[in-house]
C-alpha cells in the first residue's frame, strides 16, 4: 500500500507539473501582448479552421475551450496544452468572467444558439466574436448588442472573407469603378449535401439561406457598398423530401438595389457551386470560386487575378484582436450581422409569399 501511495503522490506531481508548465506558456502568450481566445464549440470549423488559425495568429492564442464532450475537452487539452483551469462546460460557462487568460469569446455553436452565449458572454466580461449568421431574429441581434455595449465589450462577426484579398479586390474594382458603373450582380454559393444540426430548422432557423446563402447577400453588400431596398425570392425543388422536411433545399433570390442594380442569387444543400460575378458599363470582374476557406480564383474581362493567398481565419481573428487592443472599430460588428439577418427573414418572407418584399432602412 506504501508502494501504491507513492506512486499516487509522484503522479500528482507530475499532473501538476503539466499544468504548470500549459500556464507557463499561457503567460508567455500574455507577456508578447496576445489576447486570449476561448473557443465555445467544438465542431469541424472549430477544429479544422479555428483552431489550425489560432497557431499561425499573432494578435492572440488560443487559451480555452468549451465543450459539452468530455473526450473532446480532453483531446483539446492534450493537443493544444490547455490548462485545465481554461477548459468549461456549458454548465460552467458563467464562471469564465473570473478568468484573466480569456479576453474573447468565439460563439461557434449551433445558430439558435448564438444570442444566449454572445449575451452570456459579455455578461461574464469578455469580447465576443460570433460566427454567421449572427442570429435567428432581429431581436435577437439587438439583445446581443445591447448587451456587449452595456458591459463595454466589442462584438464581431464571423466573416473572414472581409479578410481575404480576392474578395477586397472585387471590392476594390466596384469602388475605383475601373470598369464603369455596375448594372448587375451574380452570387451562387452551394454545396451538395450537409448534415447534423443544419437541417433541424429549430437549430439553424432555416436551410442553405443562413448557412451559405448569407455569403452572397454579405457579397452583394460589400462589393457595391450599398444595401438592398426589396427582395423576391423562389424555393427550390427537393430531390430528399423527407432530409429537407423542415428548411429549404435550395432557393433564388433577387435583391433590388439603390440605382437600378440587380443582384441575381442562389444558395442550395444539392449543388456545389461557388460565384460572385459583377458586370459594370465597361467589363466584369469575377470569383470562381468566392467563398471557400481557400482557393479563390478571380478574373476580370482584362486578364486574371493574381492576389496572395492568405489564412482568412488568422487574420480575421487578429485583426478583431488589434481592434480591441487598439480601441478602434471593428470592420465586422454586431450591426453588420443584424443587417444580414434582417435580409434573410425578409427573403423568406418573399420565398413563402410569393410577394416582393421591401426592406426597411
Amino acid at each position: 500500500m506504501a508502494g501504491s501511495g507513492l506512486l499516487m503522490a509522484c503522479q500528482s506531481r507530475s499532473d501538476q507539473s503539466k499544468e504548470a508548465e500549459k500556464q507557463s506558456t499561457q503567460n508567455e502568450e500574455k507577456k508578447k501582448g496576445k489576447l486570449g481566445i476561448a473557443l465555445v464549440g467544438l465542431g469541424k470549423y472549430s477544429e479544422e479552421q479555428l483552431a489550425p488559425a489560432l497557431e499561425e495568429t499573432n494578435q492572440c492564442y488560443l487559451a480555452g475551450i468549451v465543450t459539452g464532450t468530455p473526450e473532446k475537452a480532453e483531446k483539446w487539452k492534450t493537443k493544444y496544452d490547455i490548462p485545465e483551469k481554461n477548459i468549461y462546460n456549458y454548465e460552467t460557462f458563467d464562471t469564465i468572467k473570473d478568468n484573466p487568460d480569456i479576453d474573447i469569446v468565439y460563439v461557434v455553436l449551433p445558430n439558435s444558439m448564438h444570442a444566449e452565449y454572445t449575451v452570456r458572454a459579455a455578461k461574464a466580461g469578455k469580447h465576443v466574436i460570433c460566427e454567421k449568421p449572427m442570429a435567428l431574429t432581429v431581436a435577437e441581434c439587438d439583445q446581443m448588442i445591447a448587451a456587449c455595449k452595456e458591459a463595454g465589450k466589442m462584438l464581431s462577426i464571423g466573416y473572414r472573407l472581409h479578410f481575404e484579398p480576392y474578395n477586397l479586390e472585387m471590392v476594390r474594382l466596384a469602388e475605383t469603378k475601373t470598369f464603369g458603373n455596375l448594372k448587375k450582380i451574380k452570387a451562387e454559393n452551394g454545396m451538395n449535401g450537409t448534415e447534423g444540426w443544419r437541417v433541424d430548422k429549430e437549430l439553424s432557423g432555416g436551410g442553405p439561406l443562413p448557412d451559405v446563402g448569407i455569403y452572397c447577400i454579405q457579397a452583394v453588400r460589400y462589393t457595391t457598398g450599398q444595401e438592398p431596398l426589396a427582395v423576391r425570392a423562389k424555393e427550390g425543388p427537393k430531390k430528399d423530401k423527407e432530409f429537407f422536411k423542415e428548411v429549404e433545399a435550395s432557393l433564388t433570390w433577387e435583391m433590388e438595389m439603390p440605382g437600378g442594380v440587380i443582384a441575381e442569387c442562389k444558395s442550395s444543400y444539392e449543388e456545389d457551386m461557388s460565384l460572385l460575378r459583377a458586370e459594370a458599363d465597361k467589363g466584369f470582374f469575377e470569383l470562381k470560386p468566392a467563398y471557400g476557406y481557400s482557393g479563390q480564383k478571380g478574373e476580370t474581362s482584362q486578364g486574371k487575378m493574381d492576389l496572395p493567398k492568405v489564412n482568412q481565419q488568422a487574420l480575421q481573428m487578429d485583426d478583431f484582436a488589434e481592434a480591441i487592443t487598439k480601441k478602434r472599430p471593428t470592420p465586422v460588428p454586431g450591426e453588420m450581422g443584424r443587417q444580414d439577418v434582417k435580409i434573410i427573414n425578409a427573403i423568406y418572407e418573399a420565398m413563402k409569399t410569393g410577394k416582393r418584399v421591401e426592406i426597411p432602412a
